[in-house]
């Protein structure tokens, strides 16, 4: 049988007590099947064949994707790839994935454990600079939710902040969940448009991150002190993803993420990205996202956070110069 087909069949019905197993199995095989990946583990030295725990797992930097095809042998070719945004003149990474009809599947069950079923939401989605590109897939996401929600007034809106407004107080005298997915800076200009909006307890606001040059940079804590006061809503919603994952984390308020069963993070010391810190301890990103796979499930993010002891994620930021630190093995190919 096909290594992909089964794999993604043995996460949706895996257990929380199963990660560790299949962490191991998928390592195992992906060491030998991602040429990319296999490579980078020979030039650290390490054999595969001696990693028994997830501790020892070795972590391929982000960066790869970038300027390499990180994607595994011996499957059949890839069906498409995602593309990250990135401003003029920088390299965008690609993601080439097995089937997009299991990322559109995958991401919404993960939704839908936190929230319940997308047809009890309307799906607003302010997403301007994903929207006018294409291979975003925040964009292909957030379509499958909208069409996975019948709902005739969910869609996506660009830049008619007033429409949007009114979409909402209309939609704030149903019986259903009113979502308002957007990108940071979009959200930050609808809440400065003029217009107020009525009393709705049925809206979550749920930000993406993403200032993408257009405006300053905010800490959390602001960000969301302006949108609670602007939205009338008691706090702000999160989602964390990115281009070279499969797998969202969601956050109901303050920034802390729970993350999926088919997700974990590690925090590495910034001055030896192959030491791992305790929990509580701040430092860049290692994530481990079982729904990669048909690339890599093991990642050394630029993301800065931490891991607290309940388990759930809080990203603080991303590590500066962060293309140019850590490991650059196979920079050129």
């Amino acid at each position: 049988m096909n290594y992909f087909k089964s794999f993604s069949k043995a996460l949706k019905s895996m257990k929380a007590v199963e990660f560790e197993k299949l962490t191991l199995e998928l390592f195992h095989w992906q060491a030998v099947n991602c040429p990319v990946y296999a490579k980078y583990i020979q030039l650290r030295g390490l054999s595969p064949a001696h990693i028994q725990s997830i501790k020892e797992i070795p972590f391929m930097p982000i960066t790869f994707f970038k300027n390499q095809k990180v994607y595994c042998e011996g499957q059949g070719a890839e069906e498409g790839y995602f593309s990250s945004s990135g401003t003029t003149g920088t390299e965008t990474s690609k993601h080439y994935f097995w089937s997009m009809e299991f990322y559109l599947d995958h991401s919404q069950r993960l939704f839908e454990q936190v929230y319940g079923a997308l047809d009890n939401y309307h799906i607003l989605a302010l997403l301007p600079a994903y929207l006018e590109r294409k291979g975003s897939s925040l964009t292909a996401m957030v379509d499958h939710f909208i069409n996975r929600s019948h709902s005739p007034h969910s869609g996506f809106y660009l830049y008619d902040h007033k429409a949007l407004r009114d979409k909402i107080n209309l939609l704030g005298k149903g019986e259903r969940k009113v979502l308002l997915i957007g990108v940071t800076f979009a959200l930050l200009d609808l809440a400065e448009g003029g217009s107020t909006l009525k009393d709705n307890p049925q809206l979550l606001i749920m930000e993406t991150g993403g200032m993408k040059g257009r405006r300053k940079e905010l800490i959390r804590e602001e960000l969301h002190a302006r949108l609670t006061e602007s939205f009338g809503v008691p706090h702000i919603h999160s989602e964390y993803g990115m281009t070279e994952l499969m797998s969202q984390a969601y956050s109901s308020g303050g920034g802390l993420f729970r993350l999926p069963h088919t997700m974990r993070a590690y925090v590495r010391d910034s001055y030896d990205p192959y030491a791992i810190l305790g929990q509580g301890r701040v430092g860049p990103l290692n994530l481990i996202d079982l729904a990669n796979f048909h690339s890599c499930a093991f990642i050394a993010t630029q993301d800065l956070g931490k891991v607290h002891a309940d388990g759930r994620l809080e990203v603080l930021g991303r590590m500066d110069n962060s293309d140019v630190r850590g490991c650059n093995l196979m920079v050129s190919g």
